[in-house]
């Protein structure tokens, strides 16, 4: 408390000390207030997306590298069946198919298929029957033996397996042209289902077709076949 004298009056004055307040910065709580909708929902799981992005681009380089080696490859056994050259005897025919590649064997007997005949197998059998009753065998007979008659197996196997395609492949083409110059595609479709004409190799025979189709930009024809096909796939199934 403090007196004040002014010009013969007195007052009494009542001070008190001076408190400061302390202000603290303003702190926003929370964070999803947006009542007007300015910033639409919260966005989260970023680490998440980001993780997910870098896998896919792994797996974009991946596919890439995959694809790359595929051509690389089809590119190599192209190159390598342009170059090889087919024998003139069963002779050397048999030792041409002894350095093919296994995945290339198939490829080699619908090639050769007109030189795998009776003359050519007579010819494998007189060998392996050599080698077979040899008095003294070296262990590079043996190893001959077992090559040549894992060939014996895997040709007439192959052969075999190649005709039969051969023989489904032409019923399948008469089967289309039977259904593409039908006036009544569903009763011929039925038809062909009670004799048992629909079957794989000709759904095989119209991928073919669609393939060709598309290649050759033949939208309408294509289109077709893919109904067609459909139509054959729905039949098989009933």
């Amino acid at each position: 408390m403090a007196s004040l004298t002014l010009s013969g009056f007195s007052m009494t004055v009542r001070t008190r000390p001076i408190t400061r307040t302390n202000h603290k910065p303003c702190r926003i709580s929370c964070v999803k207030w947006d009542p007007e909708g300015l910033y639409g929902p919260p966005q989260t799981g970023h680490l998440a997306r980001r993780e997910i992005n870098r896998r896919l681009e792994k797996d974009a380089e991946f596919r890439e590298a995959l694809e790359m080696q595929a051509r690389e490859e089809k590119q190599r056994r192209h190159a390598l069946r342009q170059s090889r050259v087919i024998p003139d005897t069963s002779e050397k025919l048999i030792e041409y198919f002894l350095d093919t590649e296994a995945q290339e064997i198939e490829f080699e007997i619908a090639r050769l298929r007109q030189r795998l005949n009776h003359e050519f197998f007579s010819q494998l059998q007189f060998e392996l029957g050599q080698l077979r009753f040899a008095v003294s065998k070296t262990e590079e007979m043996e190893d001959r033996l077992i090559e040549l008659e894992a060939l014996q197996k895997a040709l007439k196997e192959g052969t075999e397996a190649y005709d039969k395609m051969q023989g489904e492949l032409v019923k399948a083409k008469k089967s289309l042209t039977k259904i593409l110059t039908s006036k009544d595609v569903k009763a011929t479709l039925l038809e062909m289902v009670e004799q048992n004409e629909l079957n794989r190799s000709l759904l095989t025979l119209l991928d073919e077709n669609i393939a060709s189709a598309n290649q050759g930009k033949q939208k309408e024809a294509a289109a077709f076949m893919e109904k067609l096909r459909a139509a054959v796939l729905k039949y098989m199934t009933v």
